[in-house]
């Protein structure tokens, strides 16, 4: 009975949330509390959460200062070269704007919010591809495949929720992944350059002032059949009218954030001079909160703060406590001012810390009232027996498409406790499950499900469908890199 209700509970938590009936925070406290008393252990639902919220409460706090610590970095400029950097080294070569926006989108991910990430990328990146003719779904899956591997850090959200489902230090899951995630971020650098050859092939190689003078149709994305990368409307047009460098050089040296005041920034009335459709400026300026004279002191402390980290000098909650206290002292010495800063984000920090908390709820059902134990006893028996001790390696397998057709929630609550369960019963530790679910998450980010795919497709205005059809493979393919890299690197 109990492995019937808790797949039923797991299965219902499922359906609302992809069908956006409940909130996940609603989800993960109403339906495991009514559960609890179906199985007639209502009365110790208050030591369930009790228990639950106690272990949890270092997973929200890790996130909570992540997020107000990066969010800070952003608004006082800290990210701004390193855009300027990528905008200059991009020049109108199609490799060298899809490498840098693969480079731009990793670097960005640092904040842990893919929304974030998404908006800065293709506010910088979007004008050089519409102006060059370059493919937009080229933008988009390589922005997402490269933010999905560095949705991985402790506070990008998957690896918080594997180390809050099973109880484990979100360090221990995390450090020992870095050499399989940077073979995945090479390889996510790799297949933006095979990329941009099939661009700079498929378009020619101009210097900026052609790319300007010679217009480049409208921008809309069309993706044939045959898996091609993409062309652009008003191609049969307009390539006729392009004319390939002859000399091979890229863009005679002129940066290529500045034709006519800089590629992204709008004409005066704030419209892109093509379309007649909003400009994209990037990051601003001339923003009040830039700081440019401690701009050492903000990337000092973000890496001082990230080798803490790895080298595990203090726990992690604890390092992004402190590291926000004093980037929000240093920048904003001002009470009001830091007041200012901490409601900018307090969105964020809401939605993700009360995830975590209402999550306590879930697990503590799922756990205490035995549900996983029944599940786990069942799904070992479904695994064939030669197959038992390989169940790291089916965790990673199994989080590519689970993670794609269900929410992180979903997957991380729902489903990872029992794979968890059934490891343990063959000898696998759950920290090399653990580790092993996060190889999903190149491919999960372009998943339906996840919120900040809308924005990157509607900002760069290509159809939610091309991305798919685009994205899928190269991401899938990315996620089994990362795997096979832990499996070769003995981690899982």
């Amino acid at each position: 009975m109990l492995t019937v209700l808790g797949f039923a509970m797991i299965a219902t938590f499922l359906v609302l949330i992809m069908m956006k009936r409940m909130s996940p925070i609603a989800a993960l406290v109403l339906i495991p509390a009514l559960f609890c008393v179906a199985v007639g252990q209502g009365a110790q639902l208050g030591d369930y959460v009790i228990d639950g919220v106690g272990k949890l409460a270092p997973t929200a706090a890790m996130l909570m200062f992540a997020i107000v610590y990066f969010g800070v970095m952003i608004d006082v400029g800290l990210f701004d070269p390193i855009v300027r950097a990528i905008l200059r080294f991009c020049k109108a070569d199609p490799v060298r704007v899809v490498v840098g926006t693969a480079l731009l989108a990793a670097i960005v991910s640092l904040d842990g919010d893919g929304s974030t990430t998404f908006m800065i990328t293709v506010s910088a990146m979007y004008p050089l591809y519409k102006r060059l003719g370059m493919s937009l779904v080229v933008l988009t899956g390589v922005a997402a495949t490269a933010n999905g591997v560095m949705n991985t850090l402790p506070w990008g959200g998957p690896t918080a929720r594997a180390a809050t489902a099973l109880k484990l230090d979100a360090g221990d899951i995390f450090v020992p992944m870095i050499p399989a995630l940077a073979v995945g971020l090479l390889f996510v650098v790799a297949l933006a350059y095979v990329l941009g050859r099939r661009e700079r092939k498929r378009i020619g190689y101009l210097t900026l002032d052609q790319a300007l003078a010679t217009g480049t149709g409208d921008g809309s994305v069309l993706v044939g059949a045959g898996g091609s990368a993409g062309e652009t409307e008003g191609e049969a047009g307009g390539a006729g009218r392009r004319t390939r460098r002859a000399g091979g050089g890229a863009g005679d040296g002129q940066a290529c954030g500045a034709p006519a005041g800089g590629v992204g920034d709008a004409p005066a009335d704030g419209r892109d001079g093509d379309t007649g459709a909003p400009g994209f400026q990037g990051l601003d300026p001339h923003r009040a909160t830039l700081r440019p004279r401690l701009y050492w002191f903000n990337a000092a402390l973000t890496v001082a703060l990230l080798a803490a980290m790895i080298l595990e000098v203090l726990p992690i909650p604890v390092l992004f406590l402190i590291g926000a206290a004093l980037a929000l002292t240093v920048n904003h010495p001002r009470p009001a001012e830091q007041k200012e800063r901490l409601a900018a984000h307090a969105d964020n920090v809401l939605n993700v810390s009360g995830m975590v908390f209402a999550a306590a709820v879930f697990t503590g059902v799922l756990t205490g009232t035995g549900m996983v134990g029944h599940m786990a006893d069942w799904l070992v028996g479904a695994i064939p027996e030669g197959m038992g001790p390989h169940m790291a390696l089916v965790t990673g397998l199994l989080s590519l498409p689970l993670t794609y057709f269900m929410s992180n929630d979903g997957f991380y609550f729902g489903v990872l406790p029992v794979l968890a369960e059934a490891g343990a019963a063959h000898g696998v530790p759950p920290l090399e499950i653990a580790r092993a679910s996060l190889v999903g998450q190149a491919l999960h980010m372009s998943s339906p499900l996840v919120p900040a795919v809308y924005v990157l497709v509607g900002m760069a205005k290509v159809e939610f469908g091309d991305h798919t059809r685009f994205t899928v493979k190269w991401a899938a393919l990315t996620s089994l890199v990362v795997l096979a890299a832990a499996v070769l690197f003995g981690i899982v």
